[in-house]
């Protein structure tokens, strides 16, 4: 049997990803922020069992309810999967 994370403590640590993400964008050159959101998505992947933030942050956001399950085929064709 697999353990399951709080789906409240995911749904944090998503909005967390999401705005650290953003100070990321603005301030590229800042290396703390970016240590910060490196943590954040390393949590993820954790908490998610994904090896990649990418899929971390998919599969946190499928697993509140954010976003709705995507067939594999229709990501095979993005880049990055």
């Amino acid at each position: 049997m697999m353990l399951l994370p709080d789906r409240n403590t995911i749904d944090r640590l998503l909005r967390h990803y999401r705005a650290q993400e953003r100070a990321v964008l603005a301030r590229p050159g800042d290396l703390s922020v970016r240590r910060r959101f490196e943590d954040t998505a390393y949590t993820l992947c954790v908490l998610m069992g994904e090896r990649t933030a990418r899929e971390a942050v998919h599969a946190a956001e499928r697993y509140v309810g954010k976003l709705s399950p995507a067939p594999r085929q229709a990501l095979e064709g993005l880049p990055g999967s």
